[in-house]
């Protein structure tokens, strides 16, 4: 077995998330450099005159091409399949992370989307379960989709409980 098929079984349908949540993420990052570095950059300007700013330009242009440069990576490491029994949730790029969550042991689903996600149209599905180990988050469901997975997996829960 080769890394790939221990995080991503094969045979399964593994979907992804939105497309949308790159775009979403790099917002937010444009918008925490932005305050941190200018900020920071205002205080060493106080204190240092402009030379104290030039240190902070570039961290921040650091942070922005890196932050830029992983964001689609780690878009394109979150996955999940809807198996018979379980649902399988996969994400990571430095270190990687299967979740399997039995649907008899989920105890609630929730569903959140905050004023950004809610703009793209996102929402993130999480799982709930008697152990916090085998909670599962999926980050960057469009909206419907998120509505079809939290009915889904509330009621296969609900009757897969009901069998123990």
């Amino acid at each position: 077995m080769d890394q790939e098929e221990l995080f991503a079984p094969p045979g399964e349908a593994w979907q992804q998330v939105s497309r949308k949540l790159v775009d979403l993420r790099r917002l937010v990052l444009l918008i925490t450099v932005t305050l941190v570095a200018g900020g920071a950059g205002v205080v060493l300007g106080l204190i240092f005159g402009p030379a104290g700013v030039l240190p902070v330009v570039a961290a921040a242009l650091i942070a922005l091409v890196w932050g830029l440069w992983l964001i689609p990576r780690n878009w394109r490491a979150w996955g999940y399949a809807e198996r018979l029994d379980d649902l399988l949730v996969t994400h990571g790029v430095m270190y990687r992370r299967l979740t399997v969550v039995p649907y008899g042991r989920m105890q609630f689903v929730d569903v959140a989307s905050g004023p950004l996600e809610r703009r793209y149209g996102l929402a993130t599905v999480q799982l709930h379960t008697a152990s916090p180990a085998t909670d599962a988050k999926i980050p960057g469901l469009p909206a419907a989709e998120a509505a079809r997975l939290r009915d889904r997996l509330s009621a296969l829960g609900e009757a897969q409980a009901a069998g123990l």
